[in-house]
């Protein structure tokens, strides 16, 4: 299903295939986020970054200005995706669409209900590890506005299963204080 360009909607191998058609073979940027949050969230992490990766390089041949859909020809056949000849550019979905490739490389969780994100971040693989300028002595940087101290390069994780202290919700039917009008809410 995959076209090089993006997940089709249907495989080239099925009968109603069509890479013209509306629904039978196109390649559509939102529903592509989706397919690639999904990959990346049970661990497919080289099929999630591959269909981020043709997203935005199908992006880039429309001018990073997302088409509601385009044809599902094999990017090997053309030099650039082909649009769907009534496709809508831009198209708010697929505005979108690079926001939750984003957020889905950059493995942003939401800690519903509580009003706290999770990030992992992962390189990719053909990058080059960035050096970040830290010496091999167990990351420790030198302190440029007090010579002679040092700092640590990473600040220390909380545990993972303990939220930050200013994320805490207050539980259900307990009443604070709203300063500002000196009233009572749940």
């Amino acid at each position: 299903m995959f076209s090089g360009w993006g997940i089709r909607t249907l495989a080239s191998s099925m009968g109603a295939y069509n890479p013209m058609s509306y629904h039978n073979g196109s390649v559509w940027p939102h529903d592509n986020a989706l397919c690639a949050a999904g990959l990346m969230r049970y661990g497919f992490t080289a099929h999630a970054r591959q269909v981020a990766e043709a997203i935005l390089d199908a992006a880039a041949h429309f001018g990073h200005r997302l088409p509601e859909l385009f044809c599902g020809f094999p990017r090997g056949d053309h030099l650039a995706p082909i649009p769907y000849p009534t496709s809508c550019s831009p198209q708010a979905s697929a505005a979108a669409a690079p926001l939750q490739l984003l957020t889905t490389s950059l493995r942003i969780t939401h800690l519903a209900p509580r009003p706290a994100f999770v990030v992992r971040p992962r390189r990719p693989p053909p990058l080059p590890a960035a050096p970040c300028g830290r010496p091999a002595d167990r990351g420790l940087v030198p302190d440029r506005r007090r010579p002679g101290r040092r700092l640590a390069a990473d600040r220390p994780r909380r545990h993972r299963n303990r939220p930050h202290p200013a994320a805490e919700v207050p539980r259900a039917g307990t009443m604070t204080k709203v300063a500002s009008q000196g009233a009572t809410r749940p």
